[in-house]
């Protein structure tokens, strides 16, 4: 049942229909179920019963609906979605190696944490729901606790894994990765105790069976191969496909069914008692990329495509092709040679094209049978549930049917309104995290810890790794002191120069320092024209040593060539175009300047302070211009 409320937007709250069915539920002898049924209207959404109080009807459990579109804040491609045993959480796993947990009632963010170094591709829950084993692309395999704390990781394949499960008592756990091999570890100790070889190529899926002892793998080489745990042996080789195998699972409730799916746009199911296929899925348009079997209902089958495409598929109802028409090939049980005769074709029982913009990577039941989650390449995860009472027809015109410029023509999805609510659901998403962020204490992305190197939250300057920063009173933390000779030391002493200079107490005479780097002593610069340069420029030239601000040197520091400062016994004025000195305190009239009645002069004012210089009309003429504005002579 899908209710709103006020704060959080959209809750799908199962409570209300478990409950209702416990209350009017019988023994399967005596009718099952004493209750109202639904009828086509929405009066009777109270009325809604879970899929496990409707075992026979797997057509009410197809999910039509698309219920909500999560995403992070940044975005990741989603490798991996899986709910949590109890069903209340949906994990996350994405390429950057974040786990990321939305709730499973109103789909909000609750948490995200770094679990790997590189990309996730196989995350898998322990039947006794004690254990969650993760394998990134890397090759490494992590242990968790339900409390995501990370208790081991060992190095699983040199190669990238592809899929992992557990075996039925979770003792064991079989991989695969794209090495060509499958590995038997022992759980317990971490250890490898077999590997299967047998695949010519890389093998991308495994899955082992819910109760026998049988494990399947499918590979890059085309092949579904059946494996003995116990020995090691291929027990079988399954062909039909004719293109890389990308999924292969068994079938959670019988347990007397697999299916595969593969690139060259069809999915197979196989039965384990006949060790051949029955049912040949066909409807995608583009390749198969997942698949997933419904927890309640074993004739009920659900693929996704790497167009975004979401297909559900019923294997013992009566399928039409696209063109209507009822299909003339029986199933294989019916016919009077079942081992040799041609698989059932089937088509899908329903139809969701534009579910995601780019591949569906991964699909998840929730445990109950009622919620459908799916992980795509597009980094959006969406949640989809069935049609309540009276509001099937709607469903099927939204822009995950029909597309989104058709939805838009028909009035059932406004784009302006559409890219509104996506906005708002990211502010609010990023809301959640950040609230999740601060209430597990741990860093922002982009902040980390104080002492971890890079930026501390709330100053503006980078903390050294290993350097204890200190404490002030008021809380805060006092910047590193800057590490510049003679400035910020123990004792305020500056180092020795590396020469001596002539004319300094204690220095021996005749000691010519070394020449300015750069500065050729034959060929001294000429300052008027520096300044002319300067001046054509919009650039006042500084003013010379030994006025306000610029101290005269001591004696025998110049070096030979260099100008003196001007003032000094016996030394020449400056060169033209520089500008006068500031008038000296005691009535000194500089020279070179033109004197006002402020006693200021066109350089410098009465205080001593240089003038600002006017702002220079002909480079904002030649800015504009450069625009392509007043280009035209008048």
């Amino acid at each position: 049942m899908k209710k709103l409320t006020p704060d959080s937007g959209p809750v799908t709250d199962y409570g209300a229909s478990v409950v209702h069915y416990m209350r009017h539920r019988q023994p399967r002898y005596r009718g099952s179920y004493t209750g109202e049924f639904e009828r086509p209207s929405p009066s009777y959404i109270v009325d809604i019963l879970p899929p496990c109080a409707r075992v026979t009807n797997p057509a009410d459990s197809v999910p039509s609906r698309h219920l909500h579109s999560s995403l992070n804040k940044i975005k990741h491609p989603i490798n991996v979605v899986r709910w949590t045993p109890e069903g209340r959480r949906l994990l996350t796993a994405s390429s950057s190696g974040e786990f990321t947990l939305w709730n499973g009632t109103g789909f909000n963010f609750e948490t995200i944490m770094q679990a790997h170094d590189s990309a996730i591709r196989a995350l898998v829950y322990s039947h006794s729901d004690d254990w969650l084993v993760s394998a990134d692309h890397d090759g490494i395999i992590k242990y968790w606790q339900p409390n995501f704390n990370n208790v081991e990781s060992i190095r699983g394949h040199t190669d990238p894994i592809r899929d992992l499960a557990f075996s039925p008592n979770d003792t064991k756990f079989v991989t695969a990765s794209d090495d060509q091999t499958l590995k038997v570890f022992d759980f317990a100790g971490g250890s490898t105790d077999m590997t299967l070889t047998g695949h010519g190529w890389d093998a991308k899926s495994c899955d082992w069976h819910p109760s026998r002892g049988l494990i399947v793998s499918g590979s890059k080489d085309h092949l579904v191969k059946l494996w003995d745990p116990r020995t090691g042996r291929c027990l079988t080789t399954l062909h039909g496909h004719k293109n890389t195998i990308t999924k292969t699972l068994f079938e959670r409730v019988q347990g007397n069914c697999l299916a595969t799916s593969a690139r060259d746009q069809t999915a197979r199911v196989f039965d384990l008692r006949m060790m051949r296929d029955i049912a040949l899925l066909r409807g995608h348009e583009k390749d198969i990329s997942t698949l997933t079997w419904h927890p309640v209902h074993s004739n009920l089958l659900s693929t996704g495509g790497n167009d975004g495409s979401l297909f559900h598929y019923l294997l013992d109802e009566p399928n039409t092709a696209p063109d209507g028409s009822v299909m003339p090939i029986s199933a294989v049980y019916d016919s009077a040679d079942p081992s040799s005769a041609p698989a059932q074709p089937i088509y899908p029982a329903h139809r969701i094209p534009y579910a995601h913009d780019f591949a569906i990577w991964s699909l998840d039941w929730h445990p109950l049978g009622h919620i459908l989650a799916s992980g795509s390449n597009d980094r959006i995860t969406r949640f989809w549930s069935r049609a309540r009472p009276g509001e099937a027809p709607e469903s099927f015109n939204d822009r995950y049917h029909i597309g989104e410029a058709a939805a838009e023509a028909q009035g059932t999805w406004d784009r302006r309104g559409g890219r509104h609510m996506r906005q708002v659901e990211e502010e609010q998403e990023l809301e959640d995290e950040m609230d999740g962020l601060v209430d597990q204490k741990m860093p922002i992305k982009g902040q980390p810890a104080v002492g971890g190197g890079g930026m501390m939250p709330g100053l503006s300057f980078p903390s050294i790794p290993g350097l204890p920063l200190q404490q002030v009173p008021g809380g805060g933390v006092l910047p590193p002191a800057p590490i510049i000779p003679g400035v910020g030391g123990a004792a305020g002493v500056p180092p020795p120069l590396p020469f001596s200079i002539p004319g300094m107490p204690g220095l021996p005479a005749g000691v010519v320092p070394p020449h300015l780097p750069g500065f050729d002593m034959k060929n001294a610069a000429d300052l008027s024209a520096i300044a002319e340069m300067m001046k054509k420029h919009g650039i006042q030239p500084p003013p010379p040593p030994g006025s306000a601000g610029a101290p005269m040197p001591p004696p025998g520091i110049l070096p030979p060539g260099l100008i003196p400062p001007p003032g000094a016994a016996g030394f020449p004025m400056p060169p033209p175009g520089f500008a006068p000195l500031p008038p000296i305190p005691g009535g000194v009239v500089i020279p070179g300047g033109v004197t006002h009645a402020d006693g200021g002069n066109d350089q410098y004012d009465s205080s001593g302070r240089r003038r600002a210089p006017l702002p220079s009309q002909e480079e904002s003429l030649r800015m504009e211009q450069s625009k392509g504005n007043y280009t035209r002579i008048r």
